[in-house]
Formats: C-alpha cells, sequence, structure tokens
C-alpha cells in the first residue's frame, strides 16, 4: 500500500507548496489549478499535446528507470536521446522514397542503436575502470550537444541556410499522426501532435515490465541493484550487467527522439530534447521506477507543460518560471523529501502496537522463576 500511497501523499504536498507560490504572486490557487486542468484535459486537442509531451517522458523516464534497478544513476539521457535523434535523421536523410513500413522500423532500430552507443562507454568506464557512472553521463550530454552542433552547422545543414538543421524529410518518413488514425474510425479527437510513437511508448513498457519481473535477466540486474557483492557471490557477472543495463536504459532514451524528430519537426534540429532526459528523472522517481507509474508520472508532467502553457496566456502574471517553479516542487518534494515522508505513512498503515499483557508476562516470568 506503501508504494501506492506515498506518491500520493508527495504530489499533494507539492500541489500544496505550489498553491502558496501562487498565492504570494497575488492570483488564487483554485482559479489556477482550473485553468491548468482545463488547459491540460479540456479538449481533444489539449489531451493530444499532454500525450505527446507524455511519450517524450515516458520514454527518458524508463531510460532512468531501468539504469536504476541495476544501481545506477543515468543523469545521460539527454545526450543519448540527442544521438538517437542522429540516428533517425541518418535514416530518414538516406530512405528518400522508402515505404514507411521500411522506413519505420528502421528508424526506431537506429534511435534505439545510437542511444545504447552513446550509453555503453560509460557504463564500461563504470564497469572497468570505476568512474562514476553520473559524472561520465552528465561530461557525455555537453559531448553530444558540442557534436550535434558542428554536425548541423558544418556537415548536415541544409544548402542555402543558416538556421543549424536539416532539409525536410521526404512526407514517406513522417510518423502518422494519431488523431488522422482515429479520424478514419470515427473518432475526433483533435488536431495535435500525438502520433504513432505514443503506442511505441507503452510498448517500451510492456517490454521493460517484463524484462525485468519476468526474466532471469532482468531479476540479475535487480540484485545487482540492491547488492553488488550479493550478486557477485551468485556468479553474476558485474561488467556485463552494467554494460547491458546502460545500453538498454540509453536505447529507451534515444527512442524518445522518434516522437519529435520523426512525429513532429520532420527534420533534425539544434536542442530538440528540450530537457526531455532531465525530466525524466523525476518521472522515474515519482513513478517509483514500475512502468505503470512512469506513465502516469509522465501524464502528469505533460499536463504541466500543456496546462502551463495555456495558464501563462491566461494569466499572464503566472508565466512560465512559475509552472517551472511547480515542476521543481514536484520534483523535490517527491525526490528529497520521499524518505522523510515514508516512516509517517508506514506508521500510519501498521497502525498503533499491540500492548503487552503485563499480568501474563509476570505469571510467565514468576513461574520460571519458581521452577
Amino acid at each position: 500500500m506503501t508504494p501506492v500511497l506515498l506518491p500520493v501523499i508527495n504530489l499533494a504536498v507539492a500541489l500544496a507548496l505550489s498553491s502558496l507560490v501562487v498565492l504570494l504572486v497575488g492570483e488564487s490557487p483554485f482559479r489556477a489549478w482550473k485553468l491548468l486542468t482545463v488547459g491540460a484535459f479540456g479538449s481533444g486537442e489539449a489531451i493530444g499535446y499532454t500525450l505527446y509531451y507524455a511519450t517524450t517522458f515516458v520514454f527518458t523516464g524508463l531510460a532512468v528507470a531501468v539504469a536504476f534497478h541495476g544501481g545506477l544513476f543515468n543523469i545521460g539521457a539527454e545526450g543519448q536521446a540527442y544521438l538517437g535523434g542522429l540516428g533517425v535523421a541518418l535514416v530518414c536523410l538516406a530512405a528518400g522514397a522508402w515505404p514507411s513500413l521500411l522506413v519505420i522500423p528502421a528508424a526506431v532500430v537506429s534511435a534505439a542503436a545510437f542511444g545504447a552507443a552513446w550509453a555503453l562507454l560509460p557504463g564500461w568506464l563504470q564497469a572497468r575502470r570505476g568512474s562514476h557512472i553520473v559524472i561520465t553521463t552528465i561530461m557525455f550530454n555537453f559531448i553530444a550537444s558540442s557534436l550535434m552542433t558542428y554536425l548541423l552547422v558544418n556537415v548536415l545543414i541544409k544548402p542555402g541556410q543558416q538556421s543549424p538543421e536539416t532539409r525536410e524529410f521526404a512526407p514517406s518518413t513522417w510518423l502518422p499522426q494519431l488523431h488522422e488514425v482515429l479520424s478514419a474510425v470515427g473518432w475526433q479527437l483533435g488536431r495535435s501532435p500525438v502520433n504513432l510513437s505514443s503506442v511505441f511508448a507503452l510498448i517500451a513498457c510492456g517490454v521493460v515490465w517484463f524484462y525485468l519481473w519476468r526474466t532471469r535477466w532482468g531479476y540479475a540486474l535487480r540484485v545487482f541493484g540492491h547488492s553488488e557483492t550479493a550478486a557477485a557471490y551468485a556468479g553474476i557477472a558485474p561488467t556485463r550487467t552494467v554494460v547491458v543495463a546502460m545500453s538498454m536504459s540509453g536505447a529507451l532514451a534515444g527512442l524518445m527522439s522518434v516522437n519529435e524528430i520523426m512525429g513532429v519537426q520532420h527534420r533534425l534540429l539544434l536542442n530538440f530534447p528540450g530537457g526531455a532526459g532531465y525530466v525524466g528523472i523525476a518521472v522515474a522517481l515519482m513513478g517509483r521506477n514500475h512502468p505503470a507509474g512512469i506513465v502516469l508520472a509522465a501524464v502528469l508532467f505533460g499536463a504541466l507543460y500543456q496546462g502551463g502553457s495555456e495558464l501563462s496566456f491566461d494569466v499572464p502574471t503566472l508565466t512560465r518560471d512559475i509552472v517551472v517553479v511547480i515542476q521543481g516542487l514536484i520534483i523535490l518534494v517527491c525526490g528529497a523529501f520521499e524518505h522523510a515522508l515514508r516512516r509517517p505513512v508506514d506508521a500510519l498503515l501498521r497502525g498503533p502496537a499491540p500492548v503487552r499483557d503485563q499480568t501474563v508476562d509476570e505469571l510467565a516470568e514468576t513461574s520460571a522463576t519458581t521452577r
């Protein structure tokens, strides 16, 4: 019960603190939350945008969660998504008039492969050289950003333009939009950027769940995450476990680029991850590193992104920075204060401790003494 109740309490505390921030700005918290909710879920178009953001956060949240189950704190999902986007772009640029049934699987595999390759080296350095995974993955984020800047300015840029981005991909490489697919069967979702990658995200959740809790490799990963010493005693190879975990994590982060590059932008451009790799850390923490919880947390952060944008339009005093503050409070409470709230919740669920019957205890002690 605690794993379910604790995130709810954390979220309630974060929203209460956010309401105080809104009051300090001089606005009504009830009006602000109403506008934010309507902006995120009040129409088919709003729901579509919320799901579009959530899809990105599902991939990055899964990436962080898989590494975390192995005792690894992957901060490099941002850079791994960047390199995944490079893999997608190279396939789409080379595809030309290839049929979609061939382009989409090739781009998905390429995104996963490039992301996995970018995470593999920090994993190897952690396993074989003792380099701290947090430091190396952060450094690789900056390397990925510099590499992409060089490629988009000097190599992949469309001839005759100054904007650092590639040419637009052929329409056959674009992912179908869900509102187009649903309208074909009579459902009206409203025009939004949510696309077929949302289905890929749900499939990824199922695959991650099956791997972690229904395979011996996933069990070995979780054992290693709990105790490296016990894992080594059980015959689990530390180097292979770390490298595989980081490769899977990087592959999931790389798949995030499919949503953005093939589903919306249809070109490779600078800074397309937009901080989603770091948001994925909060999503994984709030989702308890479980795919089902990650989906719910991703929808919450997607709603904050979409509803926060609408809120800033309707209430100018509640700027986008205020929404970032709210996100930060949720991350702070769900991350830093998690263990502070765990004990009271555990005590509440256990109830009062049973009262010892002093008379029975005294009689038993007297009987033992007499004997």
